[in-house]
């Protein structure tokens, strides 16, 4: 499959957690950074998704904000 995303980031699930309507998936990334992303439930299973499955994490955002005080 080809796609526009140009910000694909490949890794291996290391944590999967299903909650009743959203599932919490942590990414370990190849360079050994992590990536979480809140799924649906229903995506998560169809993707079968479980801890040591190979993925490819894909980002298409606009923006991303941090903040502290």
């Amino acid at each position: 499959m080809r796609l526009s995303t140009r910000n694909q980031l490949t890794g291996t699930v290391s944590a999967v957690k299903p909650g009743s309507v959203m599932t919490v998936v942590t990414v370990r990334l190849d360079g050994g950074q992590s990536v979480t992303a809140s799924i649906t439930k229903d995506a998560a299973e169809e993707l079968e998704l479980e801890v040591g499955k190979p993925v490819t994490a894909l980002v298409k955002s606009t923006e991303v904000m941090l903040g502290v005080e």
